[in-house]
């Protein structure tokens, strides 16, 4: 890779990583409601998913997913319907629900996992790898591609994270917090609807 792809692949990588995503909405509320220490592992998460993500689509399954229609027509709708539950869980639940009414955060598996269904993700997983992944360097480009994202990733989510701590002295009662968690909400549903103008 050279010099100007590596400068052209960090420009990419920051814009797409700290542009309003489900992803960073995820990490502002979870950072509201539960601080930076508790969020961390969502934060991991995902800068170690999407990198994984990017790697693994980019030296195996880049090819299938560009030839494949359906594959990509499931991936959308899928990922748009979990993203959906989510929106819907945080807007009306206070934070994220593990099943028996209790709020908590993502854990790590939790945030790497939901790369894989998460279409903004996808788009990039398959859009970055045609520019930046070259054949004879195959390897070595995914790896590169792969740990920019890796850094972009935990510097993007970190932030976000800590956007959403420091907004607690703002939303310190409990109907405050509840119209953070319900912006939070619409915020990740109307990432859906641009998600599929797209």
């Amino acid at each position: 890779m050279t010099y100007d792809s590596l400068l052209a692949l960090i420009g990419l990588a920051f814009t797409a990583a700290f542009t309003p995503g489900p992803n960073n909405a995820l990490v502002a509320s979870s950072g509201a409601n539960f601080g930076y220490r508790l969020t961390l592992p969502h934060i991991l998460g995902i800068a170690l998913g999407f990198s994984f993500m990017v790697f693994m689509v980019g030296f195996f399954l880049g090819a299938l997913f560009e030839q494949s229609q359906f594959m990509r027509e499931i991936l959308r709708w899928g990922g748009a319907g979990l993203l959906l539950y989510i929106a819907w869980k945080i807007a009306t639940s206070g934070g994220l629900s593990s099943g028996t009414n209790s709020a908590r955060p993502f854990h790590f598996i939790e945030a790497a996992g939901f790369q894989w269904v998460n279409p903004k993700a996808w788009a990039m997983a398959i859009a970055i790898p045609a520019q930046f992944i070259t054949g004879e360097n195959q390897v070595l480009s995914a790896l590169i591609v792969a740990a920019v994202f890796l850094v972009v990733g935990v510097s993007s989510a970190s932030s976000w994270a800590l956007a959403g701590q420091a907004l607690t002295r703002w939303i310190n009662t409990a109907d405050r917090l509840r119209w953070f968690n319900v912006a939070m909400g619409v915020m990740i549903a109307g990432c859906v609807v641009l998600i599929f103008l797209e």
